[in-house]
């Protein structure tokens, strides 16, 4: 019988937050620093890069107000799924202005649609969330976020990998090989508390991974800069979908093949299956 009151919980659709915030220089160059990058056109007008704006916004709850999992205990602005384990699971976002660095911007979220699915691994539900980022009244950024709740995996190795997407040849790769310190570094200046990329015995113990897990946003922030950079162009518009999770541990491959106004971009695992795909567009 399913512990999933999906009436219930389709209750939430519709509930809405909003907040504001200053886009920090300095914030950007510790973002800059994780990704081991150079900060110096990082100043106060200069355009944030994309997806950056997921190092702001930030909202944090007390201890006595956190889950197991170290995020927000459910039932606030989310709704109280019952299913454990929690996880970004794809998105798009829109890039419709510039956000400049120093500029004090808003963000309006809204609950649009709570799902309930049957997966191979057991019962799924999805939770897609709207984000309209908007600078001096003016919508700069438009997002659809899509969060997965699911079953935990049982501990031990994995009995099977998701289908790997078609994906085109690839024009240009770059390996990237996060450490337990990007990791760390990702989740301080997201204030993400989930538990997963900092505390591997929960990891193996409760979650079933093998190891740390790589951020899914981090993983979608390198996909878009890098589209960026070999496009030579701003983005449009970003599609991202995760396929499986990555542990730290693993050299990633970030891929990219550009098709005119177009490009497809993905980090490979070693053994060539995906864990994230991304389509991207320019401007």
């Amino acid at each position: 019988m399913s512990r999933v009151d999906i009436a219930h919980l389709k209750q939430w659709v519709g509930n809405e937050t909003s907040d504001v915030e200053t886009l920090s220089v300095r914030h950007a160059h510790l973002m800059a620093a994780t990704l081991g990058l150079g900060s110096a056109a990082l100043a106060e007008g200069a355009p944030l890069p994309p997806l950056w704006h997921w190092i702001y916004f930030l909202s944090g709850s007390p201890p006595s107000e956190l889950g197991r999992d170290g995020h927000p205990a459910r039932g606030g602005f989310l709704p109280p799924v019952p299913l454990p384990n929690r996880m970004w699971a794809g998105g798009s976002v829109e890039f419709l202005a510039p956000l400049p660095l120093g500029a004090s911007v808003e963000k309006r979220s809204q609950i649009v649609s709570v799902e309930h699915k049957q997966g191979r691994s057991g019962e799924l539900v999805f939770v897609t969330v709207r984000h309209d980022v908007l600078h001096e009244g003016r919508t700069a950024i438009s997002e659809h976020h899509d969060i997965v709740y699911k079953e935990p995996a049982p501990p031990g190795p994995r009995l099977s990998s998701p289908a790997t997407p078609a994906t085109p040849a690839a024009q240009h790769s770059r390996p990237f090989e996060p450490t337990s310190t990007t990791l760390f570094r990702y989740s301080a200046l997201t204030f993400n508390g989930h538990r997963i990329h900092y505390d591997v015995d929960y990891c193996r113990d409760v979650e079933g991974y093998s190891n740390l897990v790589i951020h899914g946003p981090l993983h979608a922030t390198l996909l878009a800069m890098y589209a960026g950079e070999i496009a030579g162009k701003p983005l449009r518009t970003f599609r991202y979908r995760g396929i499986q999770a990555s542990v730290l541990g693993t050299v990633l491959t970030i891929n990219a093949h550009v098709s005119g106004s177009d490009a497809t971009v993905w980090t490979a695992l070693p053994d060539g299956s995906v864990s994230m795909q991304a389509d991207a567009t320019f401007i």
